[in-house]
């Protein structure tokens, strides 16, 4: 009975080791990720989005150029007459200026980036989930999709604010005559600049029509990425490369289709220095009065040229880039 009793106690033995073997393998499958998943959300959206600015801001340059054309009295060849498309625009801006002028504002642009991005697209799905609940199961409605666009834009925007009006400043200001020192010596000047000759709150000056073009084509761009997507898994298409860049290329045309006149006033808003608007108003009054309705549209081209660029890189950046961060553990 002894004996019988031991051969069988050797087999529950090694069935204990076997289990406590499982045990150890799951528990090191599944370890604590290095940076918690939130916060990595966060980091990979900042990377994502400044990566995309980097590659795209000769386009936002020629942009923001085309768009105070018709605002600037003091326009060169770069904003007026014969050649001032997109092309001729971004020739001009090169041949006069120099080819490094296309990357005027990409300093105050990554630190945009940084804070804006970040926490625009890193929020986007936490507060999707906050909107639709936690025990939601199945696909999330649209108007939830771009109510959570329009609260992180919103919320990115009114931290990152300073940081567009640099940029759009120094994005505007041309070529200077021979001897004529720069207003923004640099991008972080600037902003001792823009405190000291107008005061601390000029650092958010324009945040209104900002608030507005950023909720907008936040909610554009993420709610209508989300849908896009969402739409070819249902005919049948995979969670890849083609999938990517066909949902960020519709959602950069619909952002720009949606966004393009808030954006050209924020422009003229954020780039006058000289007092001639008082408000988003008043420059969507006398924007319309002296150009007529069209001049909303300025620089429509190079904008959904950069929308459009700009989404492929952010999106195709941001899947890789979490991706790689959850395979690795790291998030």
């Amino acid at each position: 009975a002894a004996r019988r009793v031991r051969r069988v106690a050797r087999p529950a033995r090694g069935l204990e080791m076997a289990r406590e073997g499982d045990a150890t393998a799951t528990r090191t499958k599944t370890k604590t990720p290095l940076v918690n998943p939130f916060l990595g959300g966060l980091a990979a959206s900042a990377f994502s989005a400044s990566f995309a600015e980097f590659c795209t801001i000769p386009l936002d340059t020629v942009k923001v150029r085309l768009q105070l054309r018709g605002a600037s009295a003091t326009a060169t060849a770069t904003t007026r007459g014969r050649g001032a498309g997109m092309l001729g625009t971004m020739r001009a801006v090169a041949a006069e200026e120099g080819i490094g002028a296309l990357w005027k504002g990409i300093t105050p642009g990554i630190h945009r980036q940084v804070l804006f991005g970040g926490l625009r697209i890193g929020l986007y799905e936490p507060v999707k989930t906050f909107y639709v609940g936690e025990e939601h199961v199945g696909d999330v409605p649209l108007h939830l999709k771009i109510a959570a666009g329009l609260t992180t834009g919103g919320i990115g925007i009114m931290v990152a604010s300073p940081t567009d009006l640099v940029k759009v400043r120094m994005q505007a200001e041309g070529k200077l005559a021979p001897g004529t020192p720069k207003k923004y010596p640099s991008a972080v000047g600037a902003y001792g600049v823009i405190v000291r000759q107008e005061g601390l709150a000029a650092l958010w000056t324009g945040l209104t029509p900002n608030i507005m073009r950023n909720s907008i084509i936040n909610a554009a761009e993420l709610a209508s990425y989300d849908q896009f997507k969402q739409s070819f898994f249902g005919v049948g298409m995979k969670d890849d490369v083609v999938t990517h860049i066909a949902s960020a290329l519709g959602a950069g045309f619909v952002a720009c289709c949606v966004g393009s006149p808030v954006d050209v006033v924020k422009s003229r808003v954020m780039g006058d220095s000289t007092g001639k608007y008082k408000g988003f108003v008043d420059c969507v009054t006398k924007t319309l009065a002296n150009e007529g309705p069209m001049a909303f549209y300025g620089g429509f081209l190079p904008n959904f040229a950069r929308l459009g660029g700009w989404n492929v890189c952010m999106f195709l950046t941001l899947e890789q880039v979490r991706k790689l961060m959850r395979d690795n553990n790291i998030m």
